[in-house]
């Protein structure tokens, strides 16, 4: 079953860049590195570290030393409980002082080398892959390897030799950002009826305002009692009179 990766650049993206060392205890990881390497594997990438060591050619210091680095480096990614997948470095230069080393290679960034022995050795799907660095030799290997590309633009770039195979994909500030760059990209569209679960419930109708009721009768003359109002009930006469009540009027009084 293929798997999908994250190559790491070392120097100037992973930790600072301080040239040529191997001494673990000058080893500073840059800002955010920890956290964007936790997402990354939370998000279920298989995490690699890519690297030219050409100190080893040019005699600065022997092979084995990287393996106290890599050791340290393991270290650190254990500490946020991420596994390093793997380290891969290139010893060589062509112009190095070690006559063994001392050549051209296809591992040597930017060449893909180191990519594809990765990929065949853990099984990983390069064309589901992201390669992150801070130079441009990091991009054209990464694009020549088949996997998608991000510049660190940290300034360690400074000749800025462009061509269509040394294109970034995507250019950020920091690692940070350049997980969240893959985490949004990695994360599968959802589906119209997951869309419809997602949804916030449609706000439920107001209960529709009842009907009007029809105006009232307008008032009616009556005639035999010479006001205006509703006729009485026939079962009671004027005022609420039984309809047989007599009424008198009084008559007015003859004496003041």
């Amino acid at each position: 079953m293929s798997r999908k990766a994250v190559f790491l650049d070392k120097d100037g993206t992973l930790v600072e860049d301080v040239p040529y060392n191997v001494d673990p205890e000058q080893i500073r990881l840059t800002v955010g590195a920890l956290e964007a390497v936790r997402s990354l594997h939370l998000t279920d990438y298989q995490l690699f570290i890519i690297t030219n060591q050409s100190g080893v050619a040019r005699g600065y210091f022997p092979e084995t030393a990287l393996i106290t680095v890599e050791q340290h480096l393991r270290e650190l990614f254990q500490s946020v409980g991420v596994p390093l997948a793997g380290f891969y470095y290139c010893p060589h230069h062509p112009d190095g002082s070690v006559t063994h080393y001392a050549t051209h290679c296809n591992c040597r960034k930017p060449q893909p080398g180191l990519l594809l022995r990765a990929a065949s050795q853990h099984q990983i799907d390069l064309n589901q892959s992201w390669f992150i660095g801070d130079i441009l030799h990091d991009i054209q290997a990464g694009r020549q390897a088949g996997c998608r590309t991000i510049l660190l633009d940290n300034g360690n770039e400074t000749e800025w030799q462009l061509s269509p195979q040394r294109l970034p994909h995507h250019t950020v500030n920091n690692l940070i950002e350049a997980a969240n760059v893959i985490q949004a990209i990695a994360t599968p569209p959802q589906t119209d009826t997951q869309l419809q679960n997602n949804s916030v419930s449609p706000v439920p109708k107001t209960p529709e305002t009842p009907p009007m009721r029809s105006a009232s009768s307008p008032p009616t003359l009556i005639p035999s009692e010479g006001v205006w109002g509703k006729r009485s009930s026939p079962s009671r006469g004027f005022g609420g009179l039984p309809p047989n009540a007599r009424i008198t009027r009084n008559k007015p009084c003859s004496n003041p």
